[in-house]
């Protein structure tokens, strides 16, 4: 073990010692070069976005908007980091993805100075190069993504944790089927993360009799966790982002026959994958000693805190009650007090709640601390990734960006990038492409409007693609992780990082995602 740290603190140094000379290096190419052509100008996106927050708009002041206050009044250092800036993320995910197999017991005891390693290896040549700009980035990303992301997961993980449903409950293909259709249909009501956190106890336990689980709780990634999410701008992050920026709150109806046609889809094959492996394993319903328990729901009062979440949560991008500065990061007010009001739903829960109900749900704090120490890492490290990404044409991924033309290039690009990036600013990063491609020189308020009329199938596909392709990973969308720790926990073997991509997401989604492009777009 201490050959391992010794190892791992000589790695780390060599990594500071050539990122900061690096990036140095390319900070002072970039302040010589000149600015850059009109190559990228049939894209503006990222030039309309700023221009519209200079004009006078009927709408109110957007909060947490990456394209008109992300970085304002510091350098624009996605224009400046190179490709590689992106390294540290990357080997963060291959760390979640082998360390689980190659060095188990490593990495259950050591996850979280994993985390912290490629943190810094990113973070400290970062604050080196770019002082007080990079502080800036990092901070923003703490304060207004990460600090509310855990608080949101942490909120709804401790009231849903107290809802116990009793009850002789046993997982045949149909019953399955039936449990992901609710939990699907609630995840565009309550959220992604609600649905998931409620639903994910109930079907483990109807399934706990059956020798091959992995497949449900994969399916149940696939529908509950994103998919499911696609209906309303409460469903999933870039919806309400979507939601913020002027698309209407019932115009995500559009995409239900997109949503319709994946979850049937979905659905037929896990009900022949499920009835194939019921049948092999002549599993049958095991007798509770003769007697079936009636069904019985515990701590249902938690069903008011959980109402009191997803209210604030909508709340909160409704009202503009202004803005405060933090440590040099501004945010509305009106997030501090959702953030507020959210910890005081799970402190309110856990006071109300019998502790037997939360240890008959075999309710740990295990899953939602490995979810804050992995994801502060990713987060920290996918810092270059995103503001490469906010450049738009001005980036690295300038070729990438400049490519998107059609429907189908939104839906895939949007899609792809979602997958491992967070797919909130990766929505905005698209939605401002195509306000500029076909709107250039209207405030937002004139395009988007325009936009969900005229060219709506743009919107749509962007919209799909964000909250569809968060299925393809782990890190895909905020409940994935969370569903597969509490699974684990409760005895279920989960694929890794890798397997879960090759053996299930490139199987069966990526099929289904290509039926879409073929009907819709």
């Amino acid at each position: 073990m201490r050959c391992l740290e010794k190892t791992a603190t000589v790695l780390l140094l060599m990594i500071l010692s050539f990122s900061v000379n690096a990036m140095a290096s390319d900070q002072q190419t970039a302040l010589q070069s000149p600015t850059h052509g009109a190559a990228g100008d049939r894209h503006t996106g990222l030039l309309y976005a700023k221009a519209a927050s200079k004009e006078p708009q009927s709408t109110s002041k957007t909060h947490e908007e990456p394209s008109k206050d992300h970085g304002s009044g510091h350098a624009n250092l996605g224009e400046v980091l190179p490709l590689w800036s992106c390294i540290p993320f990357a080997c963060m995910l291959l760390s979640i993805a082998l360390f689980p197999l190659a060095a188990p017991d490593f990495w259950h005891h050591h996850f979280g100075k994993v985390s912290a390693f490629w943190a810094a290896s990113l973070g400290i040549p970062f604050l080196i190069a770019f002082r007080g700009a990079a502080l800036y980035e990092i901070l923003h990303i703490v304060l207004a993504d990460y600090v509310p992301f855990i608080i949101l997961l942490w909120s709804l993980y401790t009231v849903s944790g107290g809802i116990l449903l009793r009850g002789t409950l046993r997982g045949t293909p149909i019953v399955n089927v039936v449990m992901l259709i609710i939990g699907t249909v609630l995840a565009s009501w309550m959220g992604t993360t609600g649905a998931a956190m409620l639903m994910i106890r109930p079907f483990l336990r109807a399934n706990n009799y059956r020798k091959n689980r992995t497949f449900m709780v994969v399916f149940f990634i696939f529908l509950v966790a994103n998919i499911g999410g696609s209906l309303t701008p409460l469903g999933d992050p870039p919806l309400f982002l979507g939601f913020l920026h002027g698309v209407t709150f019932f115009w995500t109806f559009k995409i239900m026959p997109h949503m319709i046609l994946v979850v049937i889809t979905l659905l037929v094959i896990y009900f022949m994958v499920d009835t194939y492996y019921y049948r092999k394993e002549g599993a049958a319903a095991p007798e509770e000693e003769g007697i079936k328990e009636p069904f019985k729901l515990d701590g249902a009062h938690n069903f008011i805190f959980l109402a009191g979440v997803v209210g604030s949560v909508l709340i909160s991008g409704m009202v503009d009650w202004g803005e405060v500065n933090t440590l040099g990061v501004h945010r509305a007010v009106q997030d501090w007090v959702r953030d507020g009001l959210l910890i005081l739903m799970g402190i309110l829960s856990l006071v109300t709640t019998r502790l037997a109900i939360r240890q008959d749900n075999e309710f740990t704090w295990f899953p939602i601390i490995e979810v804050a120490y992995l994801f502060i890492g990713i987060f920290i490290t996918m810092i270059p990734c995103l503001l490469i990404l906010k450049a738009g044409p001005h980036g690295a991924l300038a070729f990438l960006i400049n490519g998107v033309t059609e429907p189908k290039h939104y839906f895939w690009v949007t899609g792809g990038l979602s997958s491992f990036l967070d797919n909130a600013p990766t929505y905005l990063t698209f939605f401002n492409t195509a306000l500029g491609s076909f709107y250039s020189g209207m405030t937002e308020a004139q395009a988007v409007p325009l936009l969900m009329e005229e060219n709506a199938v743009y919107l749509k596909a962007i919209s799909a693609g964000a909250v569809f392709f968060g299925a393809c990973s782990y890190i895909g969308n905020a409940p994935n992780f969370m569903v597969r720790s509490i699974s684990e926990e409760s005895g279920t073997p989960m694929p890794s990082f890798f397997g879960y991509i090759v053996k299930y997401a490139l199987i069966f989604l990526i099929p289904c995602f290509a039926l879409v492009t073929l009907i819709f777009f």
